[in-house]
């Protein structure tokens, strides 16, 4: 196992690829299943796509590298919130998805050799 300091993710690139690989594994450490990673619909993405028993969760990672002046899910604006409403229509409508969706946010800060997860459910809730 290599050890990683995060002050070296350097790049945001890299920094957001590390972010959805902790997302996942816990999401995946919750009992979540994954269905999608990177889901593309156009110049739409969404990062994961994963099942709990009754829902489809639409979850967007996002994190910042401390200190940071707010928190990474406060990100998440009006406009973003309506692509990943977009992606997701077009991810339903190809794989017939009939359970219900919910849009949520993992939000990941790093530190010099850590990382703090928050992961907010329900998140936000598109008006189409």
């Amino acid at each position: 196992v290599k050890f990683v300091r995060y002050s070296r993710l350097v790049n945001t690139g890299e920094r957001g690829r590390k972010a959805e690989d902790i997302a996942l594994e816990w999401l995946l450490s919750q009992g979540f299943v994954l269905r999608e990673r990177n889901f593309r619909a156009g110049h739409r993405e969404i990062d994961l796509i994963v099942e709990s028993r009754d829902r489809l969760h639409i979850v967007e990672v996002k994190s910042l590298t401390a200190p940071a002046a707010a928190s990474p899910y406060e990100k998440v604006g009006r406009a973003k919130q309506l692509l990943l409403a977009s992606a997701a229509r077009s991810y339903i409508g190809l794989r017939h998805i009939e359970k219900e969706v919910q849009f949520d946010i993992v939000s990941i800060v790093f530190y010099e050799d850590r990382h703090e997860l928050e992961y907010i459910p329900g998140a936000f809730f598109p008006i189409y």
